[in-house]
C-alpha cells in the first residue's frame, strides 16, 4: 500500500509539504505544476516550485518529491522533463487534470482530456526523452465535459509509455463535488497493466480502505483530505487521527515558519484557506474561523490562534 500527496495548486507548497512529511509516512509527494509554454525554463523556476531539488529531491524528512509539468507542446514538455530529472526530481509527472479556467483557456490541464492523441504525444515525447530508470507519470480526471473518453485517455497515456497513472474520479465539470466515481477507476485498473493510483473523496482511513476495495488499486492519492486531517496518511496506516489540539499546534508551527519565508505576505489568506479544510474535520475549527475571518493582518490572526491555544487543557 502506497499513499501519495496530490499536487494542489495554491495549497500544498514546499512549506506545507515539509510540515506534512514530518508527521506522515507519505511514499511520494507531487509538486504544484510548472507551467511549460514555448521554452526550456531556467533552473530557478524549478527551484522555486520545488526547493527540495536542492536536498536530493526529497523533503528534510526524507519523502521523495516529484516535479509536475503542465503544458501541451510535446517538444518543450520533453525538454523541461529532462531538466527536472537532471536537477534531481524523483521522476516527472504531467498534469492533465487541472480544472482552473485560466489554465484551461490556455489549453493546459483538463481541457486536453478532449484530445487523447495529444495526451499520447506529450507523454510519448517525455518518455522518449527521460532515461528509462526515471518514472514518467500522469494525472487525469475522467473527462472534460463528460466521461465518454475516460478509457481512451487512460489507454493513450499507457500506450505512450507512462510508468503509472493517477486518476481523479471526477470530470472537469464535476469539479470537487461528491461523489467520486471510483467505479471508473476500477475499469481503468482492470485494463491497464501499469499501476493505477486512485484519487478522490478520501478523507479518512475508512474512505481509503473502501476506495482500494472498490478500485482494486493498492495506491491512493490524497489531496483536500490531507489538509482537513493533517496526519491523514499516518492515520490510514494505523495511527490515531490528530486531535483538534494537535492540529492547532501544527497551525501555529506553520505560522511561525510561514512568517519567516518568502510568502509571508500571503499568510492571512493561506491560514484562512487551511481553516476552510479543517472545518470538515473539527467543529472547533469552524468556531475559531468565525472569530478570525474578519481580521486581515497576520498579527491579529496570530493573536486569535494563541488565545485559542491558551484556552486548551494542558
Amino acid at each position: 500500500m502506497r499513499i501519495i500527496l496530490a499536487p494542489m495548486e495554491g495549497v500544498v507548497d514546499d512549506l506545507m509539504r515539509e510540515i506534512l512529511s514530518a508527521i506522515n509516512p507519505y511514499d511520494l509527494m507531487v509538486t504544484e505544476f510548472v507551467r511549460v509554454v514555448d521554452q526550456l525554463l531556467p533552473e530557478k523556476v524549478f527551484y522555486r516550485i520545488c526547493p527540495e531539488l536542492q536536498h536530493g529531491g526529497q523533503t528534510l524528512s526524507g519523502t521523495p518529491v516529484r516535479v509536475q509539468l503542465l503544458g501541451q507542446e510535446p517538444g518543450w514538455m520533453a525538454e523541461n522533463a529532462i531538466r527536472a530529472i537532471e536537477l534531481g526530481s524523483k521522476g516527472v509527472d504531467v498534469n492533465f487534470g487541472c480544472p482552473a479556467k485560466m489554465v484551461n483557456r490556455s489549453n493546459g490541464g483538463a481541457v486536453m482530456l478532449q484530445y487523447p492523441e495529444q495526451l499520447y504525444n506529450v507523454v510519448k515525447a517525455m518518455r522518449d526523452a527521460v532515461p528509462s530508470e526515471h518514472p514518467v507519470t500522469a494525472k487525469i480526471r475522467l473527462g472534460f465535459n463528460d466521461k465518454s473518453l475516460y478509457m481512451e485517455n487512460a489507454l493513450a497515456i499507457y500506450e505512450a509509455g507512462a510508468s503509472e497513472l493517477a486518476v481523479h474520479a471526477r470530470s472537469k465539470v464535476d469539479g470537487y463535488k461528491p461523489p467520486a466515481y471510483w467505479e471508473y477507476i476500477t475499469d481503468i485498473n482492470n485494463k491497464l497493466p501499469i499501476p493505477v493510483i486512485a484519487n478522490g473523496e478520501i478523507w479518512n482511513k475508512d474512505d481509503a480502505e473502501r476506495c482500494m476495495q472498490v478500485t482494486g488499486c493498492d495506491t491512493v492519492m490524497v489531496g483536500r483530505g490531507a489538509i482537513s486531517l493533517p496526519n491523514l496518511a499516518a492515520s490510514i496506516k494505523g495511527e490515531t487521527p490528530y486531535t483538534w489540539q494537535q492540529s492547532l499546534e501544527l497551525m501555529l508551527e506553520y505560522t511561525d515558519r510561514e512568517l519567516e519565508g518568502r510568502k509571508s505576505t500571503y499568510y492571512p489568506a493561506r491560514i484562512k484557506q487551511w481553516f476552510g479544510y479543517l472545518n470538515r474535520q473539527y467543529s472547533e475549527a469552524d468556531e475559531l474561523f468565525r472569530e478570525l475571518r474578519v481580521f486581515k493582518t497576520a498579527e491579529e490572526i496570530i493573536q486569535v490562534l494563541r488565545q485559542a491555544r491558551a484556552k486548551l487543557p494542558d
